[in-house]
């Protein structure tokens, strides 16, 4: 698998290119919660530039990403994103720092055309009895940037500005870009030669989705997972002011805490991926993941809030990748970037719809009780699986008695 030149060089490329996310979007949090003073509606809103294009363009980008080239589309999007933090830096100069969301909401856009490709490569690339393990070195990446973005975004801000900030993340994401035109030229297959109904191949997306009941039963999970981490995700800096009275700068910790788990964790599965089926990995990390939301909502102890935490990180790679698992290998790769559009949208709208309401429903009811709601979410989304793990153990039970 580490040999594999395509995992090798996707990989490479995702840590310059996480870098820089995390860079850009500590440093405008920062930089945001300092000129409002800690307002919540405008700290929601940057979630929601975040991630409402995911919302919007996932289907787009997904049917794109399986007419385009992989390789092709990646390079470009990467360096696209660079181009336009660049050009925001000169809009935040002349003193619109609205800009800054422009930023984020361009580079969140090309990630839906970007990613699908990432994962159309792997289908194509990566024997399919390691597609699980390549999940979970990816699900560890990402943790890891969990742990030491926040710490290196709130350092650069805070030593060198935002000017400096947004400089850096131009340069990774050039860069990530520029590592991926390393790979070997795409394969052309005849479909991606002829021209072909853009309408038509969305739709059968939509009805290639529907014809399989693993990828419905987890656009369920998707849409009830999405909505409660849409609840939570901007208010775990109200968990660090008001519950546990500490400064905003407290919340990189927390995060810091939460990624170090997410990293073992992402390793315990990648050590025993082949052994656990992927909708049994999903259950079990919705089914703790909900005690795990219940206690950071409630808690006001540093130490036992920060334990929730890791609880959270440890199981939150069961998650994400039991999730890109079950897409892997139960779609044909002519309809990978389709089905992650059709798919994403619903955890993505759901997200964002929690996240615009988030704010509001704090000031209304109270920080507890929203994360309360989130567990119930997660609780639903664990139980909405059941019907995938009955048919798993039917199968285990009839090749027992063959």
């Amino acid at each position: 698998m580490f040999n594999n030149r395509y995992v090798q060089t996707i990989l490479l490329s995702r840590v310059l290119l996480n870098l820089g996310i995390w860079v850009r979007n500590f440093a405008i949090l920062l930089y945001v919660t300092d000129l409002t003073n800690n307002d919540p509606l405008y700290v929601s809103l940057i979630s929601v530039v975040e991630f409402g294009p995911i919302f919007l363009f996932a289907l787009i980008g997904g049917t794109f990403a399986d007419r385009w080239q992989p390789k092709r589309t990646m390079v470009w999007c990467d360096m696209l994103s660079g181009l336009s933090v660049l050009a925001v830096l000169v809009a935040l100069i002349y003193g619109s720092w609205h800009a800054l969301l422009f930023s984020t909401l361009f580079s969140a856009v090309l990630s839906q055309f970007s990613q699908p490709s990432a994962m159309k490569l792997f289908k194509q690339h990566v024997p399919a009895e390691q597609l699980q393990s390549v999940m979970a070195m990816f699900q560890s990446l990402i943790a890891f940037f969990t742990v030491i973005g926040p710490i290196i975004g709130a350092f650069v801000y805070q030593q060198y500005g935002i000017e400096v900030s947004i400089i850096v993340t131009g340069v990774l994401f050039v860069g990530s870009g520029l590592i991926l035109t390393s790979l070997p030229r795409d394969l052309v297959t005849k479909s991606e030669k002829g021209k072909q109904d853009f309408k038509k191949e969305l739709i059968e997306g939509i009805r290639y989705v529907k014809s399989n009941r693993v990828l419905r039963t987890l656009g369920g999970t998707f849409a009830t997972a999405g909505l409660a981490c849409g609840l939570t995700q901007p208010l775990h800096l109200f968990v660090a002011i008001e519950n546990l009275a500490r400064d905003k700068e407290f919340l990189q910790w927390l995060l810091m805490a939460n990624g170090a788990a997410m990293l073992v964790g992402g390793g315990l599965v990648m050590a025993y991926a082949k052994k656990v089926q992927p909708q049994l990995l999903l259950a079990f990390g919705l089914a703790v993941s909900t005690f795990g939301t219940v206690g950071i909502g409630w808690s006001t102890s540093v130490p036992l809030t920060i334990s929730f935490m890791i609880l959270n990180g440890l199981l939150f790679p069961c998650i994400h990748i039991g999730i890109n698992t079950l897409i892997l290998k139960n779609t044909d790769a002519a309809f990978v970037g389709r089905v992650g559009g059709v798919l994403t949208p619903l955890f993505m709208g759901m997200m964002v719809i929690g996240m615009t309401f988030s704010g509001v429903l704090k000031d209304a009811l109270s920080l507890f009780t929203v994360f309360f709601i989130s567990a119930g979410l997660f609780l639903l989304g664990a139980l909405v699986l059941l019907p995938l793990i009955q048919i798993t153990k039917g199968v285990e039970k009839k090749s027992i008695s063959n």
